[in-house]
């Protein structure tokens, strides 16, 4: 059977870094007021998938040269209007 640590609110004060100790494993924790539950804290969700670094992929795939043509006219070429 699945059991929430419960605290109160005078030991979240005291005890926050306990606290915040059980919410980076991941455990989710209700804040109780005179025995009534008046709040749950939950783990923040994974960040996701890691931020692709644009600039470092370009480079990997164009290199450090420079182009002998404009995009515009790589564009205007494909369109037909060359």
């Amino acid at each position: 059977m699945y059991c929430m640590k419960r605290v109160s609110v005078r030991e979240l004060g005291y005890c926050f870094k306990d606290v915040e100790a059980k919410l980076a494993a991941g455990e989710e924790i209700e804040v109780v007021k005179r025995d009534q539950a008046i709040a749950r804290m939950v783990p923040d969700a994974p960040a996701g998938p890691p931020k692709v670094d644009f600039r470092a992929r370009m480079k990997e795939v164009w290199g450090n040269g420079t182009f002998d043509f404009s995009f515009a006219d790589l564009i205007s070429e494909g369109r037909g209007e060359h």
